[in-house]
């Protein structure tokens, strides 16, 4: 195995200052290498992108499906603020450290998406020596999953626009289309258009907008189908939207799942990296967690659990959104059981929720260290609800100090859950030893006895409010008479048994981003509902969020080039 070291951190004559020359510096195994030698995958069943990226074909995961699932374990976070937690950097550093100690652990990641990539939030390969690389081709098209599933999106929209233009056999009110485009860029400008204007022959003018493609249910289709037939029919069961008659239209009816199909027949396969640490990492789909329904491919995940003996996955966001829709939703719908929850946070992070501002975090402050606390409390009552046992992962700060850390090891231990320090981001795998010897034996003493949040026969209404109170902390929810009727067309056309996939601000328990901590006694106003019956789940959009963010003042992209060797810079 190649250790930390050879990625340049210890090299006299190389000091890597960012996660891309960190990357950049490591000595990575051949692709093949690591599926042969680490997951015992014959060659010939590895289709490669280059030295060090490749696709696993489904032929070969079909033959391996009568194996035994490996432990699998959930990383998730307390609610995200600007000064960091590390929930990817914690995945990569645990499963890192589980091989470290002699366990089989591969890693389950979602790929990322290009508008935080040039926007604000930074890519998904983790951070410091607990990465997956080559970062810069994850964090930059990859193998071209993503441009795949927007052009299958963007095909079924033209289609749409075409049937209507060539006579509308289908009698399809344009009025009432809510398919939209989509592309996987931050573009405000999009959200909301008029299309098809100059004349005749380019179609009736109507309105329209895009959606960034991890936002669509074309991505939420392509990560929760199991197979190949099975995206084939979700993706026919997409509601277009509405005839002149209020009937829904399906997309399978304007003969196009074929063609989508044939764009993802290579996408859907998974994607096989490497850790710094040449352990191997499935990086597949990559739907948001405040939009949609947070997790990397069902695909992947069943493949991994079938490669190893541990799988360390993630889910978006805060627990309250990404671990959510991951137990609520894509293991309802996959018959997964995950065995155990690290729930990850740092000391200054749990600070500004106590009301620090953060260029005062490096400053010790109990008082708000306990206050800040809330938050994280919250988060580990709501995981518990779900019968699955839970682990905290603290990342460990330089300003960190003793005292801070003593007191949230009395603080965890008060809701009896362990509490682990852990420096996977300076130190790599080693770094996380304690943390993946904690999750072992919390594996092996405390069975998970898992189990959704709601039933599948209670009323969609009713499935948000729990949500909302048992999750959120909310008094209610707010719905408007166009909702609530929605919600029962949705249920008289045989929608009732869907999940909730809640689309709200991922910076708080409320809908209000400004509100920190763990706010209690709040409504959740829910605007607008809409089904996503490919996806099989009813999306409820709640305050202000939207499915086409903006770019910040500053955007990444200013920061990123190319160097006059070729090499990518600049980001992260």
């Amino acid at each position: 195995m190649t250790s930390k070291n050879t990625a340049g951190k210890n090299n006299q004559h190389v000091s890597p200052k960012t996660d891309i020359e960190i990357s950049q510096l490591a000595a990575l195994m051949p692709v093949t290498d690591i599926a042969e030698k680490k997951l015992g995958i014959p060659k010939d069943n590895i289709y490669s992108y280059g030295p060090h990226k490749a696709k696993i074909s489904l032929e070969y995961l079909k033959s391996i499906e009568k194996r035994p699932n490996a432990k699998m374990i959930l990383v998730t976070a307390i609610t995200p603020t600007p000064a960091g937690e590390g929930k990817t950097t914690t995945t990569i550093g645990l499963n890192d450290a589980l091989n470290h100690i002699g366990k089989k652990s591969v890693i389950c990641l979602r790929e990322p998406s290009l508008g935080p990539c040039f926007g604000q939030k930074g890519g998904a390969t983790g951070g410091g020596y607990a990465q997956v690389a080559p970062m810069e081709d994850i964090n930059l098209h990859f193998t071209g999953d993503f441009h795949a599933i927007g052009t299958a999106n963007n095909l079924l929209a033209s289609i749409i626009d075409n049937h209507i233009f060539w006579g509308n056999p289908l009698n399809i009110d344009a009025r009432r289309i809510a398919f939209r485009r989509a592309m996987d860029l931050n573009d405000r400008a999009l959200r909301s258009i008029v299309q098809s204007l100059g004349g005749a022959g380019n179609g009736y003018p109507r309105e329209d907008g895009f959606d960034i493609t991890v936002a669509t249910e074309v991505m939420a289709i392509f990560c929760l189908a199991k197979d190949m037939e099975d995206l084939k029919r979700r993706l026919g069961n997409i509601i277009i939207g509405q005839d002149k008659n209020k009937r829904f239209v399906r997309a399978s009816e304007l003969k196009c799942i074929g063609a989508m199909a044939a764009l993802l027949k290579d996408a859907v396969m998974p994607n096989l990296v490497q850790t710094l640490e040449n352990n191997p990492a499935i990086v597949h789909g990559g739907p948001f967690a405040n939009i949609a329904h947070g997790c990397n491919s069902v695909i992947a995940t069943k493949a991994s659990l079938k490669l190893a003996d541990y799988v360390v996955t993630e889910a978006g966001f805060g627990a309250d959104l990404g671990a959510e829709k991951f137990f609520d939703i894509k293991c309802r719908s996959a018959g997964l059981k995950p065995d155990c929850t690290v729930l990850v946070a740092t000391i200054r992070a749990l600070k500004m929720h106590g009301g620090v501002a953060k260029e005062e975090l490096k400053h010790e402050n109990l008082k708000a260290l306990e206050s800040g606390f809330a938050n994280l409390k919250r988060h580990i009552s709501n995981m518990k609800k779900y019968g699955v046992p839970v682990v905290v992962s603290i990342n460990r700060f330089s300003s960190d100090t003793e005292a801070e850390m003593e007191l949230l090891r009395k603080l965890t231990a008060k809701e009896g859950v362990s509490c682990m320090l852990a420096d996977h981001w300076g130190s790599g795998g080693e770094g996380a030893v304690q943390l993946a010897e904690e999750v072992v034996k919390t594996i092996e003493t405390k069975p998970s006895k898992f189990a959704p949040l709601y039933k599948d026969n209670i009323p969609l209404a009713e499935k948000i409010r729990t949500i909302a109170t048992e999750i959120y902390g909310a008094k209610d929810i707010a719905l408007s008479a166009a909702t609530e009727k929605k919600l029962k067309e949705f249920e008289a056309e045989g929608f009732g048994k869907f999940p909730i996939c809640i689309a709200k601000t991922q910076y708080s328990f409320s809908t209000d981003a400004s509100r920190k901590g763990a706010p209690e006694g709040h409504i959740i106003a829910v605007r607008d509902v809409k089904v996503s019956a490919g996806a099989e789940f009813i999306v409820a959009l709640c305050g202000d969020i939207l499915t086409m963010p903006g770019l910040p003042k500053e955007p990444a992209a200013n920061n990123i080039y190319v160097d006059d060797e070729g090499k990518i810079k600049g980001l992260f």
